[in-house]
């Protein structure tokens, strides 16, 4: 039933109840639809505005949980969903997008892909190192100087190229373009897996960079075409307010060599908080479609607490981005 079909039968409803005869006390029908009426013209208009609100968390809390807050007073509507990845090692969300979809809840695809972590990938790092050196040392022994030669081990700076720690699936040696084609052909086996419509949005988790090195720019292009090129889902992206000038504008260019004209999903993290009225491009940029406002928090509801981010979206589910419902 449309909220718009709710407020036509409150509506009715009161106004049979005055013309039958049946008691109507004070204006309380009234007061009643009234409120009503105003409740379901502000969620309306909430949703014509683009303001949807979700959560992500990264453990998946359980299904009593998840349905706890789905039922709260809060109006969450969506919740960021966790594929296994590189940067990403848990598995708890796998195989709950049809439970959660049961439940209402709206799902953003997230793919922690590779991090720069603070440091510049394939950049040489001096780190020190150690060999046996053969040493004279002099000493007094009755008065007469005495030489005698030992071996010590004696360290040395070196420069060195560093490598990624073997079995490991997560390191800044592996932001390149390369890894970027390799992850996208991952990104998308695992969504395929999870069971998501064609079309689905993934979102290529980018994390907070002092600058935007070209190895991570060459990573996140490659994994933007090798997306685009199997063409069953759409690449999104996840960046911080900082660098997510700069991502926007290589992957656009991505897109248009590719012919693909629609704007690139972007979900903006800057954790400066926002009103109740806030909507995605207001955290500072016109392209934002979801934006991370509120970072680190927890919250109860239904007497479940959970350690949250808290988002507003355009859409009520992020990543499938059909046009919101007039």
């Amino acid at each position: 039933m449309s909220k718009l079909k709710a407020v036509s039968i409150l509506l009715l409803a009161g106004a049979l109840a005055a013309c039958d005869g049946s008691p109507v006390i004070g204006s309380s029908i009234s007061d009643a639809v009234g409120t009503a009426a105003s409740n379901i013209a502000r969620d309306i208009n909430a949703e014509r505005a683009g303001r949807h609100l979700g959560f992500d968390t990264y453990t998946y809390p359980g299904e009593e949980s998840m349905r706890a807050w789905k039922q709260a007073e809060k109006p969450y509507q969506w919740v960021g969903y966790y594929l296994e990845a590189p940067c990403h090692s848990d598995d708890s969300w796998s195989g709950k997008r049809q439970t959660l979809t049961n439940m209402g809840w709206g799902l953003a695809v997230i793919y922690v892909g590779q991090q720069t972590w603070g440091r510049t990938p394939g950049q040489r790092v001096t780190v020190t190192r150690f060999m046996n050196r053969r040493v004279r040392q002099v000493s007094r022994r009755k008065g007469k100087s005495v030489v005698r030669y030992v071996t010590k081990r004696v360290p040395y700076k070196v420069k060195v190229q560093p490598r990624a720690r073997p079995g490991s699936a997560c390191s800044t040696q592996f932001v390149n373009g390369a890894r970027g084609t390799i992850d996208a052909a991952d990104a998308v086996a695992r969504t395929t897996t999870e069971g998501f419509a064609k079309g689905t949005v993934i979102f290529l988790d980018i994390e907070r960079m002092e600058s935007t090195p070209k190895a991570m720019r060459d990573y996140y292009r490659a994994w933007t075409e090798g997306v685009l090129k199997d063409g069953r889902y759409r690449p999104g992206y996840y960046a911080h307010k900082h660098n997510a000038e700069t991502v926007y504008r290589d992957v656009k260019e991505v897109h248009a060599v590719r012919g693909v004209t629609a704007d690139p999903p972007f979900w903006i993290a800057s954790g400066r908080g926002f009103s109740e009225e806030a909507q995605p491009a207001d955290v500072g940029h016109a392209f934002a479609k979801v934006w991370q406002g509120v970072l680190d928090v927890v919250e109860t509801h239904n007497g479940v607490k959970l350690p949250i981010d808290i988002n507003v979206s355009f859409f009520p589910s992020p990543s499938d981005q059909t046009k919101p419902e007039e």
